[in-house]
């Protein structure tokens, strides 16, 4: 089923052979390339943040689609010598020519290895010499994004054993350190660790230090580089432990980001929606439902009231589908935990739209119920992967779906151990209080097998908070008292601001219409 959805990875079709038919000659630099490297070198040196971000961000996008649609920009090497041969300036300048290569190309095995390289050359830079530079926190935010991303894509790449030449099973051997996942851990964890941005944002809760207020810039001449990578890092952390299935550990790496407040994290639309998706899907994953509705709540009017700005964005693409698939999650979570007062009506008139006639069926607990939630799942999770090395003994197999699909069985079993609790829900919102043997009766089970299911479903309605205390995902709640069961049901709060303005905007559009009718 998950190939359906964009699980596989697009096979690998660009190598050396076929640059050639392209016309690709990577010695050959442009004007305009030229001018464009010149300038953007220029304004790293003079710390111009402004200029960095306008051609980071437009000029380079502008370039690529005119000069480098189905090829690679010009190589390093060939670029160079106009930027006096800046080993800082040429490590960036390939971060982003290999940025491009995945985007536009698939790339070869060695353009990988490559790739990983030069991530390495470029962090270890950042983390034992003194970088004297201001980078757009877009761009830091695409370094680690990209570094992960190229992680996952590594990974997906090396479980499909089944067609791998030996030419590309020898480069597996001999560089088997390449995307290991101790590496991509240690230097996330070594940013954190050497930019003190743990201890930073302490600081700053206590009124000490100004890192949210200046989004993470630097406006005393010094650097915000390893700051912003090591605050960008702790949202890599919680992106790669999703993906290995460790949501505990995951959302442990993000707690120092109150993500209840705007924060640096916010100052960039990518790593918004990341880190919430991320974080949402784990508490998902872990039954804090409650936290995971209201972050998704969050987030999907956000994006419903901003999206229209990032249209001409390179990541517009990237933020439809986000939004798509936390919908998609949003309409598991309200299933599995029904808490619609958490949702806005924007909201919730969007994921009625979207997923209103699944919802329905969800709530029936049948096998297509099973079968809808899987689909959701399968089309909204990350794309997990398998990070030890393959084996290379004969018969060489793919691997590459195994960790979805223990995710899939995980999170299925926990649905169906939901199912089996459907009816006592139905019975309790009937009820402000019943006795055990009635309700025993209704379900037609003794009352000793009614006691265990009560227990259950007190037991799947709570969850531990990051903070190790218990806490309710129920809208309603119960106790036993002398074997009559008492029911607690949580009042929604009623809100009429929102609709009483909703009404108004309304009414102003039919005035506005009305005014330019011209009667005859």
């Amino acid at each position: 089923m998950a190939a359906n959805y964009d699980y596989e990875e697009a096979p690998g079709t660009y190598d050396d052979a076929n640059r050639q038919d392209l016309g690709y000659d990577p010695n050959f630099v442009p004007d305009s390339v030229k001018s464009f490297v010149v300038h953007l070198y220029r304004h790293i040196r003079e710390k111009n943040v402004y200029e960095i971000h306008q051609m980071y961000e437009i000029s380079f996008q502008t370039l690529s689609d005119r000069l480098f649609k189905d090829t690679p920009w010009p190589s390093v090497d060939a670029v160079a010598h106009y930027v006096d041969n800046d080993q800082v300036f040429c490590l960036l300048y390939r971060e982003m020519w290999f940025r491009h290569l995945y985007a536009r190309l698939s790339p070869t095995l060695k353009q990988r290895i490559d790739s990983w390289d030069n991530y390495c050359c470029l962090f270890q830079v950042v983390l034992h010499r003194v970088v004297n530079m201001q980078l757009p926190n877009q761009w830091l935010w695409d370094m680690v994004d990209e570094f992960v991303y190229q992680f996952q894509s590594f990974c997906q790449y090396r479980a499909k054993m089944k067609n791998k030449t030996e030419q590309e099973i020898a480069l597996l051997r001999q560089f088997d350190q390449a995307w290991n996942v101790y590496g991509v851990l240690n230097y996330l964890q070594a940013f954190v660790e050497k930019s003190n941005i743990i201890q930073i944002l302490e600081q700053e809760k206590e009124g000490g230090e100004q890192f949210t207020a200046t989004d993470g810039y630097d406006y005393s001449g010094g650097s915000n580089v390893l700051k912003v990578l090591g605050y960008f890092s702790m949202v890599g952390l919680l992106r790669v432990h999703c993906l290995l299935g460790d949501y505990q550990t995951g959302l442990k790496c993000l707690l120092p980001i109150d993500i209840s407040q705007q924060g640096v994290y916010t100052s960039v639309i990518g790593s918004h929606i990341a880190t919430i998706y991320h974080y949402g899907f784990a508490n998902l994953m872990m039954r804090r439902y409650v936290e995971a509705i209201r972050e998704f709540n969050k987030i999907l009017l956000y994006i419903y009231k901003t999206k229209q700005y990032h249209q001409k964005s390179p990541q517009y693409e990237q933020i439809l589908k986000k939004n798509e698939q936390m919908y998609a999650l949003l309409a598991i979570c309200l299933s599995l935990c029904p808490q619609a007062k958490l949702v806005d009506e924007t909201v919730n008139s969007q994921l009625r739209e979207k997923y209103g006639e699944k919802m329905a069926r969800m709530q029936r607990y049948d096998d297509e119920a099973f079968a809808i939630y899987d689909e959701l799942f399968s089309y909204a999770c990350p794309k997990f992967i398998t990070p030890s090395a393959p084996s290379f003994e004969e018969p060489l197999v793919n691997y590459n779906q195994d960790a979805y699909r223990l995710q899939l069985k995980l999170f299925l079993y926990e649905v169906k151990q939901q199912q089996l609790l459907s009816g006592v829900r139905t019975f309790l919102k009937v009820y402000s209080t019943i006795s055990l043997g009635k309700l025993a009766n209704y379900m037609e089970v003794d009352e000793s097998t009614l006691r265990s299911i009560l227990f259950t479903y007190k037991h799947k309605t709570h969850a531990v908070d990051s903070d190790g205390k218990i806490i309710s995902n129920a809208d309603l709640d119960f106790y036993i008292d002398d074997d009559m069961i008492h029911v607690v049901e949580s009042k929604p709060v009623k809100r009429y601001g929102d609709y009483f303005l909703r009404q108004i905007v309304k009414l102003e559009g039919v005035i506005t219409d009305m005014d330019r009718v011209k009667l005859e």
